[in-house]
């Protein structure tokens, strides 16, 4: 087993230096392991000269092989650590997908699956699923993202919104000129992102012969789109929201719809590497997830 791990690293960094830091060896001990698995195999491994390091034709025929083979094992293993209560299945979602829908359905996760702990990592940076950074990622994207293998969960659509505090309890559906009379509030998209939720597209899809743009100033912007939810909900102003972020307010009549003017959104994938560690763990998930929806 020395041996063959030694031949797996050095072939895939076709690098004995390299393979030996990996292991925590020398460069030496790397080449005596396979100076011993090639005496055994009976054929040289390696073309050592002339440089660089390249595999011969039975070292290409046994590394891949032998690559899927430690690459499940290591699969299976972090599977029962996980499964043991060990490392905890790392999810990554926006903060507010992470708050205002994952958080809130915990409680299912957990009656369902004791056993698999979890740690959610609430950020809108897009963390490496290459780099092994989290295990799963939610993204929030117009089409499947390509940086793994991707399941769609559902799709937004944007209302605007206020409180009934603000507007009151019998308005449904207010022109847009009235509307934005109150204050506006907004949160901050990337500035080339043509279809983010900005009052700039609303009044776009609620005037399509406008010739002018949207000149009432927006009263408060967030950075963070979870802070203009929670800024809509007090009654501080009228907002852009998710139906998927706001749901439970809708339903419970926390904040109302002001506007049959809607914008559409964008698609929640779940996206993990085909390959990856941690599979049983997450295709328990993504099933969970997918129910939950």
């Amino acid at each position: 087993m020395t041996q063959l791990r030694a031949f797996e690293a050095a072939a895939r960094h076709l690098s004995f230096k390299q393979a030996a830091a990996e292991l925590g060896v020398t460069p030496t001990a790397v080449s005596h392991q396979i100076k011993l698995l090639e005496k055994h195999c009976g054929r040289p491994l390696f073309r050592r000269r002339p440089r660089p390091l390249a595999l011969t034709p039975a070292g290409h025929q046994l590394f891949p092989t032998l690559r899927d083979s430690f690459d499940r094992i290591a699969e299976a293993w972090s599977g029962l650590q996980i499964e043991r209560g060990g490392r905890p299945l790392r999810i990554t979602a926006t903060n507010a997908f992470a708050a205002r829908w994952l958080v809130p359905r915990l409680p299912s996760w957990r009656a369902t699956h004791p056993s698999i702990k979890l740690e959610i990592v609430g950020t809108d940076t897009v963390l490496s699923l290459e780099a092994s950074e989290v295990d799963v990622a939610v993204r929030y994207a117009p089409s499947p993202p390509r940086d793994g293998h991707a399941v769609e969960l559902m799709r937004d659509t944007f209302h605007v919104v206020a409180s009934p505090k603000l507007v009151g309890t019998r308005t449904t559906n207010l022109p847009p000129a009235k509307l934005v009379q109150f204050p506006l509030i907004e949160a901050a998209w990337p500035p080339n992102d043509v279809q983010a939720p900005t009052w700039q597209r609303w009044h776009r899809a609620a005037n399509p012969r406008a010739k002018i743009g949207f000149a009432s100033p927006v009263s408060l912007r967030f950075q963070e789109e979870l802070h203009a939810i929670e800024a809509a909900i007090a009654g501080q102003g009228v907002a852009i929201c998710s139906d998927i972020l706001v749901g439970p307010e809708l339903a419970k009549g926390t904040l109302v719809t002001v506007s049959s003017v809607k914008l559409s959104g964008y698609g929640f994938y779940v996206v993990h590497r085909a390959g990856g560690r941690n599979r049983l763990a997450v295709e328990k998930f993504i099933a969970w997830a997918l129910a939950a929806v």
